[in-house]
């Protein structure tokens, strides 16, 4: 098999819309478009939500439900250059890091990450 002899499945290719071909084409006249107005003109294109100037729906439900604030990871940074701080091989923890002043006393839900000075 070459690239030449690859055509596309049966039903893939569809003929495309030919507008203002005529009234008797079924795509005549208006193309597709509809009568007059906003969408019938060239360009037209009206965000999604948008009702026509009345209030849009996602603006007038009320809002309410889950907020995860309270259960959000709070991550810490702490610069490499003051983990040299620390001996060869020593442990480096929260309890390490509060002792040397290199964090503060956070909830224990806290996670630490190195970041480059």
């Amino acid at each position: 098999m070459r690239l030449h002899d690859l055509k596309p499945r049966p039903g893939a290719k569809h003929r495309t819309k030919r507008l203002g071909q005529g009234e008797s084409s079924g795509h005549g006249k208006t193309s597709g478009r509809g009568g007059k107005g906003q969408t019938a003109r060239s360009g037209s294109s009206i965000r999604i939500g948008f009702e026509g100037g009345q209030m849009p729906l996602i603006r007038r439900i009320p809002k309410r439900g889950f907020n995860n604030a309270r259960f959000t990871t709070k991550y810490h940074g702490v610069n490499v250059g003051d983990l040299e701080k620390f001996d060869n091989g020593a442990k480096v923890d929260e309890t390490a890091l509060k002792s040397l002043g290199l964090a503060n006393a956070n909830p224990p839900e806290s996670k630490f990450s190195a970041t480059a000075n």
